[in-house]
């Protein structure tokens, strides 16, 4: 007797362009529901190393009346009931497999398992001599399994899964028989297929959803469509649902609407279900899935780390939150700010699924409420395309900048639940397992880019071509964090390799920092990670302090009188520092004075001005100190001269 779920079929190699691959699953009763499995492809060559490379979510879906459930790409006849692109099924020697799991389980290449949560496992090849480390894998799921051949490239086969009657399970190589059982029975079922010529509509916009059946209808066909999910519901839209394709025709359409209203609700997916479909019948793509782009979006008074902006964002620390800091120098202040950002019993760990909810909030996209702003690759991306199968393309996912296999921490299992900001777990400067979490170093990134970077040190990887680099300051800065915020993690010169806890490279790390200042962009999300762990990244707040822990101030007391701001306006920003030649101001509306002296106190040079402002400096390299007057009030700030 078979288990509820099985590989029914896979043709894993056809002729010409190889496009019509597919697997076919088969459940012991029909109509069965697929939700909590998951379909995981595992490559058995050398290179593959027994890893999966494909995972597909079942959730959402159920087998048909004969209980079976096809996957493959649209190029496949009969349609399937699963899409996924062409050519991507892979020849062998390889594995396909059933899991009572989630494909985000496989988000990174896992290697082929067995425990309590496999379901069944196909072994199969097109005459290849690799497969001996899966079929050691998996004969602790079933002692006698091995691996079915196809044939040689290019053939006109399948593998299919028999059943005699004393309940002995048998492969056979032979004409494919997609959404049919292997024997023969069962019911010859027309399907019906929902096409719609776009993926995304706007608010206000129209769209036909057009139904066509495999074959005419003998009879009226009367079926009904749904929409709702999640926030999408009745008042996001206005057309007919009730479907019917007419006797000896197999097509009708509908036209729907989209609501435009004037809430900021966000993008939001509609899924089309057909429901209420005669036995004979099937859904070939139910859950179709349809972008509504909300048009109500807004727009912050800052700019984008491409277009940045300075002093718009003030810092919300605390008054006196890094006073501690104050007269003291080397590995002295290093504690005092660890005693800061690790404060036990004050600061919070969050889980890692939080960390996708902060990343909405704190990497929101300053020209578009509905998206997030990537990192690496400097651009928007819908805060609905959050990676959520191990498909990245196009998707976005949360990017470590201290990367996990060189800090040593991961995720476990209380890290998959999004429990909000007021649940959290104690944690301490030796709680190392939570900087799997810490939002301060992780940042939206784009999917492919994400994977493209790996576990580069920086200087080996630095970032995509054709951008402009304004994620270096954000991401030196929140290397610098984590060494300071976790004991057993450093920042180092040079690309050390086998070195848990240690990252390099920290003169190219110092060189991002020092060309690449915080801006507002920075600052807020600083301000939104506080919220929720109720620690800051003080290199955002006070980014001096990067030279006096690794930089040219090394060995020399921090005083914050020379790096805070004393005038009543707390918007006011100097910038860059370090500087090479200008240096700018912001956030002064009166009428004001700049004074430039050396760091032995002679006074240089002096500038009057009122707004925004910039000073050419035409100094040597050293160590300066500027003051900045207006109706009686002064600040006085070091900057660096490169």
């Amino acid at each position: 007797m078979m288990s509820q779920l099985v590989i029914n079929e896979i043709d894993c190699d056809t002729p010409g362009t190889d496009d019509k691959e597919f697997v076919e699953i088969l459940s012991e009763t029909p109509n069965f529901p697929l939700d909590g499995y998951v379909v995981v492809f595992f490559n058995g060559s050398a290179s593959g190393m027994d890893k999966s490379y494909l995972a597909l979510d079942l959730d959402g879906y159920e087998t048909d009346v004969n209980g079976l459930l096809l996957i493959g790409s649209t190029t496949v006849s009969p349609f399937p009931q699963y899409i996924i692109p062409a050519n991507v099924i892979q020849n062998g020697a390889d594995a396909v497999a059933i899991y009572q799991a989630d494909d985000l389980d496989f988000e990174e290449p896992t290697t082929a398992y067995v425990d309590a949560t496999l379901i069944d496992v196909l072994l199969y090849q097109t005459n290849d001599s690799d497969g001996a480390g899966l079929v050691t894998i998996f004969s602790a799921f079933n002692p006698s399994i091995q691996i079915e051949n196809e044939g040689a490239g290019n053939n006109t086969n399948s593998i299919q899964r028999f059943v005699d009657g004393s309940n002995v399970v048998t492969y056979t190589t032979t004409v494919p028989t997609p959404r049919q059982l292997n024997d023969g029975s069962g019911i010859v079922l027309n399907g019906i297929l929902m096409t719609v010529a776009q993926t995304m509509y706007n608010e206000g916009e129209t769209f036909d959803i057009v139904f066509t059946s495999e074959q005419n209808v003998t009879a009226d066909l009367n079926f009904t469509i749904g929409f709702n999910n999640g926030t999408f519901n009745t008042s996001d839209y206005v057309g007919n649902t009730s479907i019917t394709i007419s006797n000896g025709t197999n097509t009708a359409m509908t036209t729907i609407t989209l609501v435009d209203d004037t809430l900021d609700e966000g993008d939001e997916e509609m899924v089309i279900r057909l429901s209420g479909l005669p036995p004979t019948f099937n859904s070939l793509n139910n859950n179709l899935r349809i972008r509504a782009v909300d048009n109500d979006f807004t727009i912050a008074p800052f700019g984008t780390p491409t277009n940045p902006t300075y002093g718009v964002v003030a810092s919300t620390q605390p008054n006196g939150y890094y006073d501690n800091l104050d007269g003291k120098s080397g590995a002295v202040l290093r504690q005092a700010m660890q005693d800061i950002v690790a404060e036990e019993g004050v600061v919070r760990a969050q889980t890692y699924s939080d960390v996708i909810d902060i990343l909405k909030e704190a990497d929101q996209n300053p020209a578009n409420s509905n998206q997030v702003w990537l990192v690496y690759k400097e651009i928007g991306r819908a805060k609905l395309d959050y990676q959520l199968t191990s498909n990245s393309i196009g998707k976005w996912n949360r990017e470590h900048t201290y990367p996990r296999s060189r800090g040593g921490f991961n995720s476990i299992n209380l890290d998959d639940i999004a429990d909000g900001k007021d649940v959290f777990w104690n944690t301490t400067a030796d709680s190392l397992r939570h900087g799997n979490s810490d939002a301060h170093a992780l940042r939206a990134a784009d999917g492919p880019e994400n994977s493209s970077r790996g576990n580069q040190h920086y200087g080996q990887y630095n970032g995509p071509s054709g951008t402009l680099g304004k994620f270096k300051g954000d991401v030196a800065r929140s290397v610098f964090y984590m060494a300071i915020r976790f004991n057993g993690l450093s920042i180092v010169n040079g690309f050390p390799e086998g070195n848990v806890g240690e990252l390099g490279d920290l003169t190219t790390l110092l060189d991002w920092h020092r060309n690449d200042p915080p801006d507002d962009f920075e600052m807020n999300r600083n301000n939104v990670v506080y919220t929720w762990q109720f620690n800051r990244n003080p290199f955002i707040d006070h980014p001096d302090l990067v030279e006096y822990i690794w930089g040219n101030q090394v060995g020399n007391v921090w005083d914050a009188s020379l790096g805070v701001d004393e005038l009543t306006n707390s918007n006011i920003r100097l910038y860059p520092n370090p500087v090479k030649n200008k240096l700018y101001v912001s956030g002064i509306k009166n009428d004001a004075q700049v004074e430039l002296f050396s760091i032995e106190g002679r006074k240089l040079s002096a500038y009057s001005f009122q707004g925004d402002a910039s000073f050419d400096l035409n100094l040597s390299s050293g160590i300066y100190v500027v003051k900045i007057s207006s109706e009686g009030q002064s600040m006085t700030k070091k900057i660096v001269v490169q």
